[in-house]
């Protein structure tokens, strides 16, 4: 059903065409999914020392450092800890939600946003227990103007009332600036890198980039493709940024 077993490494591209490898769905007792598990514990104990934690953000320094991946394995593992959890595509320049969840993408987040459509219609049950899913919707002319509108905070605030956990998955920070009119919305931000892929400076620039926005930024995910087990990747988290230095 999934991509999980492709023995090639994902890149972006695969990843748009085929979705995200749901490896905490397909198998939750692998070691990859119980790495996963441990990143959702560590934003958990990084978010206590904020007033609030429901918003999540994902986001990366550049294209194919694996922020979907990363997101939608995380939000599945919190839908399987019991929590009622939204997903979000709102990379609305290359959506793959989707695809991922195999779902319809007539409408979503930028039907939502452009007309009268109203969240409740267009969000979307997945085969995951506890988790639904809005998908990017039609791909628009002006995705920056969309997510910085009045109508985004008013959609933000009713995802806050229907679901404990909301995870957005946002472009990445050096190619656009999607994710910083997004930050006023969210309650913390996570990076996701690959190891000997994601440039040092640009990890450095995308920090410094989101941190002038005020963003609280609660850690980096890094993915090591040679630290492969049945065809996934290694994950680590960190708080701390010295590798950017």
């Amino acid at each position: 059903m999934f991509n999980l077993f492709k023995k090639k490494h994902t890149t972006d591209t695969e990843t748009q065409d085929n979705g995200a490898r749901l490896i905490t769905f397909v198998e939750p007792k692998n070691v990859i999914s119980e790495q996963i598990r441990t990143v959702r514990t560590n934003i958990e104990f990084a978010g206590a020392a904020l007033d609030k934690l429901q918003v999540v953000m994902f986001t990366s320094a550049d294209i194919s450092d694996g922020k979907t991946t990363v997101s939608s394995n995380v939000a599945i593992a919190w839908a399987q800890a019991g929590k009622r959890v939204l997903y979000v595509d709102a990379d609305l320049r290359r959506p793959t939600a989707h695809t991922t969840f195999r779902l319809l993408n007539t409408r979503g987040l930028t039907t939502i946003l452009s007309t009268e459509i109203q969240p409740k219609d267009s969000v979307q049950k997945t085969f995951v227990e506890n988790l639904e899913v809005l998908t990017s919707g039609p791909v628009p002319p002006n995705p920056a103007e969309l997510l910085s509108s009045k109508r985004m905070s008013s959609l933000v605030a009713w995802m806050r009332t229907n679901y404990d956990i909301v995870v957005l998955d946002v472009p990445p920070v050096m190619a656009v600036t999607d994710a910083q009119v997004l930050l006023p919305e969210v309650d913390g931000t996570i990076l996701v890198t690959t190891f000997e892929k994601t440039l040092k400076v640009n990890l450095q620039r995308t920090v410094e980039s989101l941190r002038l926005s005020d963003a609280k930024i609660l850690g980096v995910v890094e993915r090591n493709k040679k630290n492969r087990v049945d065809a996934g990747y290694g994950y680590g988290y960190g708080y701390g940024y010295g590798s950017t230095q």
